[in-house]
């Protein structure tokens, strides 16, 4: 080699070594996609359990038994009594209106199962979706990959949300199937005595369902938290529960009217306002801000319980 070859290698300018350190911004893209892929098994899991089908099939066949039997009624008193053509008598709100237009189910069936029957499907997944992995030992297995448990707790209560909203679908789609089978359709009255068009009323009726799948998000981080205390689902989802039917014991009883207004329950019948013309938005509302309260709190105090919990199974 001449000695200008060797001048010349030595003022050539070394090339950069290739850095194996991943940049921020393929740091990000893995977790976004490891944040998704961690949702999207969460819902698989969960929707995919029997337990999560018997409980919307339950839900699916109350609008059925509600109509047949509004339905029923109709027809033995079709002769002009007190219940004929659907007016007065008890029952939940809209019950009386069915008979004249077939969407009122939606929102009859929407006021029958908003007590009782979507809270506590609500209370199972959600009481369910910590303990249970607990329970089966897979919790532990599923912090061993790069997910960490704030990540795994936000997926888990976006995956009870999410069920939130397809049970009130439901049961929505449910009472429209059958309202449509059993009974007229088209232009409807709303409780401030006005008339709306059939596709204003669909509307609404789809409002209230996303009002009311709302209003289950203080259930649902009050199941998340009391998920994280235990390692038993089925202590859990009692708990939950068990609190629940507390509570709207405790919202039916005159003495306590100072502290009703504070109960995660006593707005929930507010989306009857959407069908007002105009609409009174007050209760619904508080109903909401309740909603996201009791949502902050009990989701952050999940989070400090589950961050710091000793995980053994």
């Amino acid at each position: 080699m001449s000695r200008a070859d060797t001048v010349d290698d030595r003022n050539r300018t070394p090339e950069p070594e290739r850095s194996l350190t991943p940049t921020s911004a393929s740091v990000r893209t893995a977790n976004w996609t490891w944040t998704f892929g961690l949702l999207r098994s969460e819902l698989l899991t969960t929707f995919r359990r029997w337990r999560t089908l018997a409980l919307l099939g339950v839900l699916a066949a109350v609008p059925v038994l509600v109509g047949i039997a509004v339905k029923i009624e109709t027809s033995d008193n079709s002769s002009g009594g007190p219940g004929g053509g659907g007016g007065g008598g008890e029952g939940p709100a809209f019950i009386s209106q069915v008979t004249n237009n077939g969407l009122f189910l939606v929102f009859t069936a929407l006021a029958v199962t908003l007590p009782f029957f979507l809270p506590m499907a609500i209370g199972v997944i959600a009481g369910d979706s910590i303990a249970g992995e607990a329970n089966a030992g897979t919790l532990r297995y599923l912090l061993v990959a790069p997910a960490g448990r704030t990540r795994l707790l936000l997926a888990k209560y976006a995956t009870v949300m999410i069920f939130c909203l397809v049970a009130t679908l439901v049961v929505a789609v449910s009472a429209l199937t059958v309202g449509a089978l059993l009974f007229p359709l088209g232009d409807l009255t709303t409780i401030s005595g006005t008339r709306i068009g059939f596709g204003d009323g669909l509307l609404r009726a789809l409002l209230i369902a996303l009002v009311v799948a709302a209003s289950l998000t203080g259930v649902a981080a009050l199941g998340l938290f009391v998920s994280t205390l235990t390692s038993s689902g089925i202590a859990a989802m009692a708990t939950t529960v068990g609190l629940l039917i507390t509570v709207q014991i405790l919202d039916q009883i005159p003495q306590l009217h100072a502290l009703q207004p504070y109960f995660f329950s006593h707005h929930w019948l507010s989306f009857a306002d959407l069908m007002r013309e105009p609409v009174y938005w007050d209760d619904l509302e508080k109903n909401l801000g309740l909603q996201a309260l009791y949502a902050a709190v009990f989701g952050s105090a999940a989070w400090a319980r589950f961050t710091t919990r000793d995980i053994t199974a």
